[in-house]
């Protein structure tokens, strides 16, 4: 009997580049596919990789140097829990990584999971009720209503665009009306690394 595999757009090892744990050394595991399609996503969602879950935990040690800590790994996608299940988290957590993912919240995030951070989108119906922490992209509508909708300790608006100067601005205007929010860039982007 043959073990699942997962289709896999790419693997990479870098800096956490937005959200609660900007600036950490993590490896990314880009799942392919989503169920939300954002006119803003500029995501290549194509699968390069099918890989056993074995051979992503291999993949992951190989990309993060020796480091005697936690090592933190990313799902992210796409939609990573339209794949993601204990099987997975399991090897990787064998592994000796620690996983967060990145979810829409429209699915059920699967057992084993340390950080969920859901980034809802405009029109869809999260089924998340609780997560670590919420990234809401902002648009320039208001983001209050997902604070009665998932329960979380670390709120975070992102601009639609970094580069957008406006939209930024706009950003911290509102956050500065709302301190409960906080600014999340994408650094990575601003810096030129992925």
């Amino acid at each position: 009997m043959s073990a699942r595999k997962y289709n896999i757009s790419e693997i990479f090892f870098s800096l956490q580049g937005e959200g609660f744990h900007t600036g950490l050394p993590a490896v990314f595991v880009r799942m392919s596919g989503c169920d939300l399609h954002c006119p803003w996503c500029d995501t290549d969602f194509s699968t390069r990789l099918t890989l056993t879950a074995g051979a992503i935990a291999a993949e992951a040690d190989r990309l993060y140097p020796p480091y005697g800590g936690t090592r933190l790994l990313v799902l992210t996608g796409g939609e990573p829990t339209l794949q993601a299940d204990e099987e997975l988290t399991g090897t990787l957590h064998g592994h000796g990584f620690s996983i967060c993912i990145e979810t829409n919240g429209t699915r059920p995030v699967p057992h084993g999971i340390d950080w969920v951070t859901c980034s809802p989108k405009a029109g869809s119906a999260p089924v998340l009720t609780e997560a670590d922490e919420v990234k809401v992209v902002y648009t320039g509508d208001s983001p209050e209503h997902w604070r009665q909708k998932i329960k979380a300790p670390h709120w975070l608006l992102q601009p639609l665009d970094n580069n957008g100067l406006q939209n930024t601005q706009e950003t911290v205007a509102y956050i500065l009306k709302h301190p409960e929010w906080r600014l999340s860039l994408q650094t990575h982007k601003a810096a030129g690394f992925k």
